[in-house]
């Protein structure tokens, strides 16, 4: 028997899981989040290792779900310099590469930039020849900065990219080594936000780099060498090491999605919004064929990007979330105690009301722990009050779950995460509540389950291109993506086929997506 662990990390507990080949649950644990995150996620595999009695030869594969990247750059820390190179000139010059960042993070990431001509029109056709001799003279001056990789984005690259891929041809003869990143294997249609995902993919490299190597040294130390080393991904799938430390930016926010999708593995229902209540926030989502459904933009620190990331509604209300009642103005959250919760929480004998003491106090939870008693609260907290908070956070949810709805009609609602206990049996504007076995396991439970997944989306004229050839072309590239990131490629399938019609182009312009999830190809 084989076996595969989930690690998966949260803003306030790491959990980590271990599933048997059966996608059987084996065992779990929960650890806090420590600031540097690695620490609390070696700590949770030391655990879950030890409570499981599994011997380590038997572990095929650990899968991660991690916040990395995501908080190297929201505190602006390890991240490389960048040099950004558009292709496009005449046009495209009214912006430039990074206008709209945030100084600070703008400051950290930018190794100098360069425009030259270049670039496509929808249809595929050249706007103007590539300037090679611009080129090298750009990458060279870059170089010589002493910039850590380079970022580089074509117009309409998606529709032909051919231009970034002579780019990068040029840059590897020019500078051979440097890390160079194609906005076309990065984003999605719209020049600016898919320049500003490249640059991010490029700045996180470094930070990915040295994630990898302090998580292979840690399990080897456990006795887990020749265990491969997966990381989930934004859309809900798993990807390789090796895919991963090229494209570092698919992984900013997977812990979401694990949830999101583990939600579907310990329910097995497909089409769902799915509450993650943790200690801090609280994650709203749907599930779209068992699958996270995905946003079209998302900002990332202030800055907007089009990657791959599923479409959320983030409320800061959730277990630890600081209960103030002031003039009978009632507010709770988004300040939270996390972890310290049952150092904090008036339950236990702190002096902090949290959301998880009103559940306690009327009588929504229980928790099996000897020094948590719920009279401290109703001895401190009038039942009129206890009611008056719940019911309001009760509505604060339900409103959220509105909001990521797309029609009026009653949906399944799934609970997980640490801290859905709170929440009742019975929304309103749910069909039904379910609050699966593990549910605060959700999240490593999908990350240590996941496939391998690909999606590419590009641009056609079916004036030119027929629909059949379009959707072929688009998922051979998908196809090829997933086998890169360690698919299996005879356990392939089309998990989503998406066309949007842009009326705003000329010549019968449509956007097709496609997604394909493969099995993992053992090593």
């Amino acid at each position: 028997m084989k076996y595969r662990v989930g690690i998966d990390v949260g803003s306030t507990h790491t959990d980590a899981v271990i599933i048997d080949e059966n996608a059987n649950l084996v065992s779990a644990t929960k650890t806090q989040t420590t600031p540097d995150v690695t620490t609390g996620i070696i700590e949770a595999l030391r655990k879950v290792l030890e409570k499981s009695n599994v011997p380590r030869d038997s572990i095929a594969s650990v899968m991660f779900g991690t916040t990395h990247v995501l908080n190297a750059i929201v505190q602006r820390k390890g991240l490389g310099k960048v040099g950004v190179i558009r292709i496009g000139l005449p046009a495209t010059l009214a912006i430039e590469p990074m206008l709209d960042w945030p100084s600070d993070l703008r400051e950290a990431v930018n190794g100098g930039v360069a425009m030259v001509r270049g670039g496509h029109e929808y249809t595929g056709e050249e706007i103007d020849k590539l300037d090679e001799e611009s080129l090298r003279k750009a990458v060279k001056n870059l170089a010589e900065k002493g910039v850590e990789a380079l970022a580089i984005s074509s117009v309409f690259s998606i529709v032909n990219p051919e231009h970034e891929e002579r780019a990068r041809e040029i840059a590897q003869e020019v500078s051979p080594g440097i890390p160079v990143v194609l906005s076309h294997e990065i984003a999605t249609i719209g020049l600016l936000e898919r320049e500003n995902a490249t640059i991010l993919n490029a700045a996180t490299i470094p930070v990915m780099k040295r994630v990898m190597s302090s998580l292979r040294k840690a399990m080897d130390n456990l006795g887990l060498e020749h265990a491969e080393i997966y990381f989930a991904q934004n859309d809900g799938t798993i990807a390789s090491r090796e895919y991963v430390e090229k494209f570092p930016i698919f992984t900013v926010i997977a812990p979401i999605s694990n949830s999101i999708r583990g939600a579907y593995v310990l329910t097995g229902i497909p089409n769902a919004i799915v509450v993650d209540t943790g200690g801090t926030t609280s994650n709203i989502g749907a599930l779209v064929n068992g699958y996270p459904r995905e946003a079209l933009e998302i900002e990332l620190a202030g800055v907007r990007t089009n990657i791959r990331a599923p479409d959320i509604i983030a409320v800061g209300l959730a277990g630890g979330s600081i209960v103030k009642v002031s003039n009978g103005d009632i507010e709770v959250g988004p300040i939270s105690v996390g972890y310290r919760l049952i150092e904090e929480g008036v339950a236990w004998g702190g002096n902090t009301l949290t959301a998880t003491d009103i559940a306690l106090a009327k009588g929504a939870m229980t928790i099996e722990d000897p020094r948590c008693k719920p009279e401290r609260v109703r001895q401190r907290v009038p039942a009129e009050l206890i009611e008056k908070v719940y019911n309001y956070m009760v509505a604060k949810l339900e409103e959220s779950i509105d909001r990521i709805k797309t029609r009026p009609d009653p949906e399944t609602v799934i609970l997980v995460g640490g801290g859905s206990a709170m929440w009742p049996k019975k929304l309103n504007g749910a069909k039904e509540v379910i609050r699966p076995e593990a549910a605060q396991y959700a999240n490593a439970v999908g990350a240590a389950t996941a496939l391998i997944g690909a999606t590419v989306e590009k641009a056609f004229s079916y004036d030119s291109t027929k629909r059949e050839q379009a959707i072929s072309i688009t998922r051979a590239e998908a196809e090829k993506k997933a086998v890169e990131a360690g698919a299996d490629p005879s356990t392939l399938q089309v998990a989503e086929v998406e066309e949007v019609a842009m009326p705003y182009l000329p010549g019968n312009a449509v956007k097709i997506r496609v997604k394909v999830i493969g099995k993992l190809k053992l090593r």
